[in-house]
């Protein structure tokens, strides 16, 4: 579904976002903006991942450290 709106926008921003992002209409740049900022603010937070996971309880960096690794050609 579409909606129209005005909006008054400041050129030069919107001139350099469009270089930058290659984008070729002021529709579309705006289209794109709305995409990212709410794809951005889908994911996860890092901080909210604190305590999740870990390390295994079997994980020894000294014994991946030590391994004989193959030859690189």
């Amino acid at each position: 579904m579409l909606h129209r709106t005005n909006v008054v926008l400041d050129e030069e921003i919107m001139q350099e976002a469009m270089t930058i992002g290659h984008i070729k209409t002021k529709r579309a740049l705006i289209d794109t903006a709305i995409r990212e900022f709410i794809a951005k603010r889908k994911k996860p937070n890092i901080m909210d991942l604190k305590g999740v996971g870990g390390i295994r309880e079997d994980y020894d960096y000294k014994t991946l450290r030590s391994r004989d690794l193959p030859e690189h050609k």
